[in-house]
């Protein structure tokens, strides 16, 4: 016989049901009865009391993006639902699988302007993968199961469920649920024979093959499946920013970051290859640059689970639609045994130059002062490259990226389609409870960490051993560099006045310390790296600093700039 239960009861056993341990969110009027049904689920479902709702949202991201689980978001209607709206997009562009439970008003009040609503289905419909109001207790188990199966199957990413008063306080028999089919939607297509046969001819008849290496390969859990491909066939690749750990930066295959501030090599070389393979990425405008001279010469094979992504920004030869767990072994037993040095070769001179040029004086500086890439190598090399990178948004992104190194899948969070500032503190603090046996370096600027920099308030409670590196040149770095290159050094409103770190981190009783001299460096990293729970290290870095080598906007992906003159 069913148990007769109150929906918010319902809510948090359909919770437990989908697996769900970890839950980060921020109580108000219209879902306290859900949280008064959590205060008996305390064991089972360790709720993490964030001090803003966006803090909840990239906090569900940092933990969904390192463990591979669904993260999971509840706070109370109208504001609350509102401060979240930014990780909504954020985790739609990135492929983020989350859930968020929004409170509501109760169903008769919908519509009439009650107290705190705000239509939450109209504003998250264009911005999530599905969206769904919850009017009545016995839809409660249905809409979980359903909106767990939707935020992990096929393409990830954020679904809502906006749960109404009456349905959290009226009673239902409770039965859980368990989606795994819905109508119309094939998370997963699976391409046919032919499709394979001609995609394995392609790479087979190539001579100078390139695969580019998206965070779909993270996604699908296809890291062994793609090394065994690029092995059998000896092809190069480049990373996406967020398809970084996907393959190790020292696999012999590995020829670095694609991009507007990628490395030379994986670049100028797009522009020369004759096969372009893409495997879980989606040609974002940072990475191809001026779409009418991308890759103009090369075929294209483009591997992706989403048909949506098939030809919407650059047309391809060759669709391959599909889990690339399953695609990339089905061509790979195509492939012959092959080797194209020659044209790995021809990576090494753009390698050279851009490590004489940009990298070498980057991250191993003489004198002058601090430069924020010697921070993150030095970081990197302390952890023995096995740390995750957190980062917020701007130049401590883009430094931390190109220097950090990886040797373990699921290394990298950081905010790529969205470029949402603020990410980084949140993120980094669900990163150390999605992957608690692993140390968490977040890199952040002084603009970005004051976004959310109340969750160290949630750091301090929870004492989650977030290594909070900032990287403090007293300007909104990025555009200051924008500024500097294509607005006459005209820098309006980049500097910034900033309060005391070390002062607002002690406040917090999260130990702290600040270096200004070289020497120092790499002693306060090792105090950070001890120190048990968490940390704030703030390295006072030059003022003016460029992210380099970088594709001005709007130019080709060969037009890259090594110096700033």
């Amino acid at each position: 016989m069913m148990e007769r239960i109150s929906g918010a009861e319902a809510m948090m056993r359909s919770l437990e049901h989908e697996g769900v341990e970890v839950l980060f969110g921020y109580p108000g009027g219209a879902i306290i009865p859900t949280y008064d049904a959590l205060y008996d689920h305390k064991e089972t479902l360790n709720h993490i009391l964030v001090r803003h709702e966006q803090g909840a949202i990239h906090a569900a991201q940092g933990y969904a993006r390192v463990s591979g689980k669904v993260g999971c978001a509840i706070v109370t209607s109208g504001p609350g639902a509102m401060n979240t709206i930014s990780g909504i997009a954020d985790a739609m562009v990135d492929s983020t699988p989350m859930v968020v439970i929004c409170g509501q008003v109760g169903a008769a009040m919908l519509g009439t302007d009650a107290f705190q609503e705000v239509d939450v289905i109209g504003v998250t419909q264009p911005i999530s993968k599905w969206a769904f109001q919850i009017r009545r207790s016995e839809d409660i188990a249905w809409a979980v199961s359903r909106a767990f199966y939707i935020a992990r199957s096929g393409r990830p990413g954020p679904v809502v469920l906006d749960f109404t008063k009456n349905a959290q306080t009226g009673l239902v028999d409770f039965e859980p649920q368990k989606v795994n089919f819905i109508r119309s939607y094939k998370p997963a297509p699976v391409p046919e024979d032919s499709v394979i046969e001609k995609a394995a001819r392609l790479i087979n008849n190539s001579v100078k093959p390139f695969v580019l290496v998206g965070q779909g390969v993270e996604l699908g859990n296809a890291q062994e499946e793609l090394r065994e491909f690029l092995e059998k066939a000896q092809l190069p690749a480049a990373r996406t920013l967020l398809g970084l750990s996907a393959l190790p930066s020292d696999h012999p295959l590995n020829m670095g970051m694609l991009g507007m501030h990628g490395n030379l090599g994986p670049n100028m070389m797009t522009n020369q290859c004759d096969l372009l393979i893409a495997i879980g990425m989606r040609f974002d405008d940072r990475v191809t640059g001026n779409l009418n001279t991308y890759a103009k010469q090369a075929k294209i094979i483009h591997f992706d689970i989403d048909p949506s992504e098939i030809n919407k920004n650059v047309r391809v030869n060759l669709a391959v639609v599909g889990d690339c767990k399953q695609t990339l072994p089905a061509v790979t037993r195509l492939l012959d045994k092959t080797t194209h040095q020659a044209w790995i070769d021809g990576f090494k001179p753009y390698a050279e130059k851009e490590d004489n040029k940009v990298i070498h004086p980057a991250i191993y500086p003489t004198e002058g002062p601090l430069l924020m890439g010697e921070v993150v190598r030095k970081v990197s090399e302390a952890t023995e490259h096995k740390a995750i990178l957190v980062t917020d948004v701007g130049q401590n992104q883009m430094f931390a990226c190109r220097y950090f190194k990886y040797s373990q899948n699921r290394s990298i969070v950081t905010s790529g389609g969205c470029g949402t500032m603020g990410f980084g503190l949140p993120a980094a603090m669900g990163a150390t409870f999605g992957a608690p046996d692993r140390t968490v370096c977040m890199f952040c600027g002084d603009g970005g960490l004051q976004m959310t920099i109340q969750e160290l308030g949630t750091i301090m409670e929870q004492q989650a051993p977030v290594k909070i590196i900032l990287l403090n040149n007293d300007y909104l770095g990025n555009v200051r560099q924008w500024q500097y290159m294509f607005y006459n050094k005209r820098y309006s409103f980049t500097p910034m006045v900033n309060p005391d770190f070390e002062l607002i981190a002690r406040g917090y009783r999260i130990p702290c310390r600040t270096v200004v001299e070289r020497a120092d460096l790499e002693g306060a990293i090792q105090e950070m790296l001890s120190t048990e729970g968490p940390f704030l290290l703030q390295c006072a870095v030059k003022a003016e600093d460029d992210v380099l080598p970088m594709i001005p906007p709007g130019s080709n992906i060969d037009e890259m700039l090594l110096e700033v003159k």
